[in-house]
Order: C-alpha cells, then structure tokens, then sequence
C-alpha cells in the first residue's frame, strides 16, 4: 500500500455563523498514526471530514503528498473512513463485506479472492470468512469493517471513533489490534478520538483542539508530560494545578536523574518554595504562573527527613485503594492555609489502608513540575 503524506493548510470551516475551524494547519509524514483529540465540539471529526473528502473547507487547502486533493472527491484522494458504527451489510458474509469496495471499483475476480484473503489474514478474521454480521462480536465486526477499508489500498485511512460502540475490555484490546494493523500495512492513518487513553497507547504523534484550533501538537509522551497549556495539561489526564510566582532560575544540589549543573526555575506557591525543569522561556522575576503536576508524580512515603528540594509534610485524609494503586488526597498546610493534592501511590505498602489523618511526606522531583503561562 502506497505511503502518503497529508498536509492541512489554513484551513477554516463555517457553518452559517459557526466557526468549527479556524485557520488549522498540521503536517501529517507518511506512514504516521496520528490522532485528533479533543473535547465534543472542538472541530476533531470536521477536520477528518474535510481530509477525507467529504466536507469542502471554507478556506484552506489539503494535500496528500504535496498534490492538492481540496476539490476532490474522496476516492478520487483515495481515503477510506472508518466509522463509528460498522456499516456492514447484514445480509452479506464477512468476506463479502470486504470485497464489495473491490466490486465497485471493477477489480477482477482473482483480484478480489486475492486481497480480500490478504485484509481478512491482517485484521485476523479468516476463520470468520463465511459468517454474517450478526454472528460476530463488536471487536470482530470492527476488525470486518478494517478489512474492507484496507482491501482497497487506500492512501490514507481515516477512523471517526472507531472503537466507542465496545465495552471496556474489547477498547483495551483493539486499540493494541489497531496499531498492529496500521504498522502492518504501512498506512498514514488519521485517527479521531475523545479519549486520552486511547490517543497515549496508539499515536505516534497526537494533535490536541479546543474551539476549532490547535492547542498543541506533539508526541503522547510530549503532550502529557510537557503541555504547553492548562487546556492540554487537564485533558490530557488528572493533574493538581497550583498558582505559583516565578521566582527565577535557581541551582539545586545532585538529584537522582538530575544533571547537579542545571539551573532550574524557582517557584512561590500556595504549599512552599518548588524547584520546576519545565518553564516556558521569557519569564520574568515575578510573573504569575499556573504548575501542572500529575498525581502519579506526587511520590508518598513515610515521614522522614524533609531537607530535600521539592519535600512536604503532609496529612492524608482519603484513601482509594486499587490495587497495583492507591489514590490519595493529601494536605500541605502553611501558615494556616491548607492546600489539597491528589497523588499516586504505586505498589501501594507504606500506608495502611484504612487509615485516616495519617502523617506522611511527599516528594515531587523538578522534572514533573510543569510551568505554564497565566
């Protein structure tokens, strides 16, 4: 299957006096799983639309390897979409299903029995061949509806929130399968998903919109560890924000993972002085500042020695247990004022289970503290 780069450029749709895009630009290389994420309403699956085909922008253009496709069709750009719901025919076997998009297209008979064998062995559906619909799982069918989007060979294959008609257990399962399937066929694929989790475990790269815009584009990894905005640093998953004022750089004694030579930001905030790795550049001394800090990097222990950067005393009020986890609520009181936490304990054992008011410490190491603007 042929590889194929999209590019958006200025792109902006309208409905009557609703803006759903304004002025979207991103660069998709070829053979990428890229993710479109973001609340309902921020313009996600119009974006998917409009690289599919199926919308006309209202300005702006979409280019599939450099070749203006904006006022083409969608099999003349050649994009498959996957829909939320299957599509399938309910009255057709699996392996029909699969081969009707050759059908349309004239592809000879050898053809067909040839690449309809190749989709259904990828998405792993051939002892499936001669079932209909109704005779499958919610997974297989997805799995049906892939295999007749990849039987075409498209350029590009574009899914709408393929997987939130499944329960639970079969989304942790597919999303494995999708990835697997993209990477096996060498596809670009665009991927359109309000679920964080989802968008983690399979993008190689991820866009993240609010209100018809691009907040941030980057690794899974980049965006939740390293968000450039409260927006991205909420949606991307839990995190405490604190209002901090940058204090300006400061040099920390050795830390485990740390270069001892780094300069690091200095922070005044609601629980004590932070040290920060992550500031945006053009800070000044004074300049007010939101920290993003996510629970799992809030480390909770015993009470114990309190002279290392970034450690608090602290009171644990609620405890969730769960296993490989506990979630805890915790308290940092300073000259009278209480400040609340979430944190993780992972492989929780330190602290009882049941227990309520109990005293322990927290530790945030400067790397997990993220400064953001405003």
């Amino acid at each position: 299957m042929a590889q194929t780069s999209v590019t958006v450029e200025h792109v902006s749709k309208h409905f009557g006096t609703t803006v759903a895009l304004d002025d979207v630009s991103v660069d998709i290389p070829a053979g990428e799983i890229f993710f479109l994420l973001g609340p309902s309403g921020c313009g996600k699956s119009t974006l998917l639309r409009i690289i599919a085909g199926l919308l006309p922008p209202t300005s702006g253009r979409v280019l599939f390897s450099g070749r203006d496709v904006t006022d083409l069709g969608t099999e003349r750009r050649n994009a498959v979409m996957v829909f939320q719901s299957y599509a399938l025919w309910p009255h057709m076997t699996v392996e029909d299903n699969v081969r009707f998009g050759l059908e349309v297209r004239g592809a000879s008979k050898a053809d067909q029995v040839a690449r309809v064998a190749e989709a259904l062995d990828l998405v792993r559906m051939t002892p499936y061949a001669k079932r209909k619909p109704n005779e499958l799982s919610g997974g297989q069918q997805q799995r049906v509806a892939l295999a007749r989007a990849l039987v075409v060979r498209p350029d590009c294959l574009l899914l709408d929130e393929p997987l939130s008609n499944l329960d639970a257990k079969l989304r942790l399962e597919m999303r494995t399968e999708i990835r697997r399937i993209c990477r096996a066929s060498g596809l670009t694929a665009i991927y359109v998903t309000h679920d964080q989790k989802e968008a983690l475990s399979i993008a190689d790269r991820m866009a993240v919109l609010n209100n018809g815009k691009i907040e941030q584009v980057g690794r899974p990894q980049d965006l939740y560890r390293k968000p450039d905005s409260t927006f991205v640093a909420s949606f991307m998953g839990e995190t405490n924000f604190l209002p901090a004022t940058f204090l300006g750089t400061t040099q920390i004694p050795p830390m485990p993972n740390q270069p001892a030579d780094v300069h690091l930001a200095g922070l005044d905030t609601p629980i004590g002085r932070l040290i920060g790795a992550h500031a945006p550049a053009g800070l000044r001394e004074g300049d007010k500042v939101t920290l993003s800090i996510r629970p799992e990097a809030i480390l909770v222990g015993v009470v114990g020695e309190s002279d290392v950067p970034n450690s608090f005393d602290v009171t644990v009020h609620d405890t969730l247990y769960l296993g490989e986890v506990a979630q805890h609520q915790v308290t940092v009181n300073k000259e009278g004022r209480a400040t609340t936490l979430k944190a993780f304990e992972l492989n929780p054992q330190i602290l009882a289970r049941d227990s309520t008011q109990q005293q322990a410490q927290i530790f945030i190491h400067p790397r997990d503290v993220v400064v953001l603007k405003g």
